[in-house]
Order: C-alpha cells, then sequence, then structure tokens
C-alpha cells in the first residue's frame, strides 16, 4: 500500500475515532488533518495558513451580521408580530393556528436564516398558543419543528453563504434567488399536511380579528418583516454585497427592537451579542479546521476518488443523484448542518458537476437535505428544541414529526429532479 494510501485511511479513520471520543467536530477535524500533515511530512505551518486562508474571506462578514440580526429581533418581540400577521392572513381556515405557525414560521426563517433560532422564537409563542387551543402538544411540537426548516432554504440563509465560500466562491444572489422556489414548496407542502391533519383531528378555526387591530398588525408585521426587504433587496438590485447588507439589516434591527418597540431594555443587548459571539466564534473555529481538512484531501485527491468511485457505480445523473440524497440523509441524524456543509461540499460538489450539475442547484439540494437532519437523531438540534417546549418525549417528537418529514422528501425529489425550481428564479436576474 502507497504513502497516499495510508494517508487517506490515516485521515478517514482518525476523524471518525475522534467523532467517537466524543470531541467536537471542529476539534476532530483540526486534529486528523495535523495527524495526516504529520504522517506525510508536510510542514505544520501550513496547518495554520489553511486554517487563516479559510477565514480570510469578505463575505463571511455576512455570516454574524445575519445571525446578530435575528438575535436581534429575536429578542425585541419579533415573534409575536409575525405570528399575528400570520393569523391575518390565514387564521380563520379550519386549522388556523396551524397554518398560521406555518407561515410565521417562514416569516422569522426569513429574517433569522436560523432553523434553531425559527423553533425557540415561533415555538415559545405558537406551541403554548396550540396546546390552549386543544392542539394536541405532539402534533404541535411536530408541525413547529418542520416548519422551522424554512429557515435554512428561504433567503438570507447564513448556511447558503457557507454554502457559497467552501463552494469557491459561488453567487450569494443566484443561491438566495434559487432558494425562493424551494421554499415556498416547502411551504405548501407543509401547510397541506397541516390543513389535512387538522380537519381529521378537528382542531378549530382561529378567533376573529377585531377590524380595528387589523391596519396596526398589518404596519408592524410588514416593519417586523423588512431586514429582510433590506437584505434581499440590496443584494439582488446588486447596490449592497451580502456582508454590507446584512450590516445595515443589523443597524435596522437595532432601531426597530431597542428605539421603536422598546419592550425589553438596552441592558439586554449584551447577553444578544455574547450569544451571537458564542455562535460566530464555533462558526468560524469550524470553518478554519475544516479549511485545514479540505486542504489535506485536495492534497490527497480525495474528492477526484469519490467521483470516480460514484461514476463506476452507474453512470446513470438520476441514479447518481439518489444515491447522493440517501447518502445525505443518512449522514443528516448524526452530522450537525455546518459541518455537513463544510465537509461534504468539496467531496460531492465534484462529483455533482461532473455529470453537468449547476452548483447552484447542488446547493440548495445539500441545504435541504441537511436542513431535514435537524429533525433526526442522535443530533437533531431542531427536534430537541421543539420537544423541550412542548415538554414531550423526542421520540413523541419523531412521531408527529413523521407526516410532514414525508412530505418533505417529497419535495426534496422535486427540487433534486426538476433543476428549473432552483434555477428558474435566479436566472431571471443574470
Amino acid at each position: 500500500m502507497e504513502a497516499s494510501d495510508i494517508a487517506v485511511w490515516l485521515l478517514a479513520i482518525s476523524f471518525l475515532a475522534f467523532v467517537l471520543l466524543r470531541l467536537p467536530v471542529a476539534q476532530a477535524l483540526f486534529a486528523s488533518s495535523l495527524l495526516t500533515m504529520v504522517y506525510l511530512e508536510v510542514p505544520l505551518p501550513t496547518v495554520g495558513q489553511q486554517m487563516i486562508n479559510g477565514v480570510s474571506t469578505f463575505s463571511l462578514l455576512a455570516i454574524p451580521f445575519f445571525i446578530l440580526t435575528g438575535q436581534i429581533m429575536g429578542e425585541g418581540g419579533l415573534a409575536q408580530r409575525l405570528v399575528n400577521f400570520a393569523t391575518l392572513l390565514v387564521g380563520r381556515i379550519r386549522g388556523g393556528l396551524a397554518l398560521v405557525n406555518c407561515i410565521a414560521c417562514m416569516f422569522f426563517g426569513n429574517i433569522s436564516g436560523s432553523a434553531g433560532a425559527d423553533a425557540a422564537s415561533v415555538g415559545s409563542v405558537m406551541i403554548p398558543a396550540m396546546k390552549k387551543k386543544g392542539y394536541d402538544a405532539d402534533y404541535a411540537v411536530g408541525l413547529t419543528i418542520s416548519s422551522a426548516i424554512q429557515g435554512v432554504v428561504v433567503p438570507p440563509s447564513h448556511n447558503l453563504v457557507l454554502y457559497s465560500i467552501v463552494a469557491g466562491g459561488i453567487s450569494i444572489k443566484s443561491l438566495f434567488l434559487g432558494g425562493v422556489v424551494p421554499g415556498f414548496m416547502l411551504l405548501g407542502s407543509l401547510m397541506t399536511v397541516a390543513y389535512l391533519m387538522a380537519i381529521k383531528r378537528g382542531y378549530p378555526a382561529s378567533e376573529p380579528i377585531d377590524r380595528r387591530e387589523i391596519p396596526g398588525i398589518v404596519f408592524h408585521g410588514l416593519l417586523s418583516l423588512s431586514p429582510a426587504f433590506i437584505i434581499l433587496g440590496g443584494i439582488i438590485s446588486g447596490i449592497f454585497t451580502a456582508t454590507e447588507s446584512g450590516a445595515l439589516a443589523v443597524l435596522y434591527s437595532f432601531i426597530l427592537a431597542f428605539g421603536v418597540y422598546r419592550e425589553i431594555p438596552l441592558e439586554r443587548m449584551w447577553n444578544v451579542l455574547k450569544r451571537t459571539l458564542r455562535t460566530v466564534l464555533m462558526v468560524y473555529f469550524l470553518i478554519a479546521a475544516s479549511a485545514a481538512f479540505g486542504y489535506v484531501m485536495a492534497y490527497l485527491s480525495i474528492p477526484d476518488l469519490i467521483t470516480d468511485w460514484f461514476l463506476s457505480i452507474s453512470d446513470n445523473k438520476y441514479v447518481i443523484l439518489f444515491l447522493i440524497n440517501i447518502l445525505l440523509l443518512i449522514l443528516g441524524g448524526p452530522m450537525d448542518m455546518a459541518p455537513m456543509i463544510l465537509i461534504l461540499t468539496p467531496v460531492l460538489l465534484p462529483v455533482c458537476t461532473a455529470m453537468g450539475m449547476d452548483p447552484i442547484h447542488f446547493g440548495l439540494v445539500l441545504i435541504f437535505n441537511a436542513g431535514m437532519g435537524l429533525l433526526t437523531p442522535p443530533v437533531g438540534t431542531v427536534l430537541f428544541i421543539g420537544c423541550a417546549i412542548g415538554r414531550i418525549s423526542i421520540s413523541q417528537g419523531t412521531k408527529a414529526m413523521m407526516p410532514f418529514f414525508y412530505a418533505m422528501i417529497v419535495v426534496l425529489l422535486l427540487i433534486t429532479y426538476i433543476p428549473q425550481t432552483v434555477l428558474w428564479l435566479p436566472s431571471l436576474f443574470k
């Protein structure tokens, strides 16, 4: 066995071993990369250089701005105003609170870009409200956590920014536009399942809203959505970069939360900054460690080996895409979203581009799969958040989520095998 073959096995086995030893994924990536470089006698300063290069990207600054915007708006009482706005739109339909839940998660995800923040903010409002109105607790949790996944698909998702950087600087504008149609497809599928289940279980419509309150609800709903309009409008029009739009959205959301609504004291901003900093540091270290890991993979030509392996299984594009989806769904359980994007993009993107798949199309398929992984044990971050809020067991939450999970699989297959569901809107704005 040649030294390069041994190094490939050393990289893979050491990474799995460190993960099984319960090291954080970022540390496992760094340690396995370092160990393999020592074996290959690559100069150790190369590790540091690759890690620094991995985080020395201007576009990467958009991620902390997006995260901070979502944190400010979540802390500032945004969720309740979006719920009120969604109630005005669909509340009078049978099972109205369930449909409100879907749309409110879509709205909040359009600002936070995070499924976890979506589940925590909207869930803390909607799950107790649904239980109070006679909805089963497991149904409320299953619907909320499933709807929260919209946050990783609809723009401005910071996971799409992460993919853009790892994939070599793919247009963030095109990725954001590519997520619009899949986002609406996901919303439509979840609302359909929620409505049918609401009829079957006899859930009621929401109470009518006083007409005198409607102008205020519409005004505050649109005002709460305006940070998303700033980000998307600035990027799509070309007036701002993603980073500049994110910075402007932070300033606007700060003024809105602490200057207009004033529901929380300014001192709470310190907690918001600490939470944001903690999240950003974890993400940045993960990106840096993944850059070193990706360098070792490229050094050993692992992406080329995997591409050849996939193409040796079948020359049928649809078969390979099906196998990739199965692989991503399986890995989504034990892997969190950011590591999944950072590790698998350099591995699977060459496979898909070799088949003629557009990198934007692959990015949305990958993000959609990774989002679904947030609902499945053993990691299942969003699943755990929803079950904690609804005070039900993980097994109850998993069972209740399954009807919505099946609907997601249908949407996943549609966006996988019909590329124009992703590529149509970006093509209009080229």
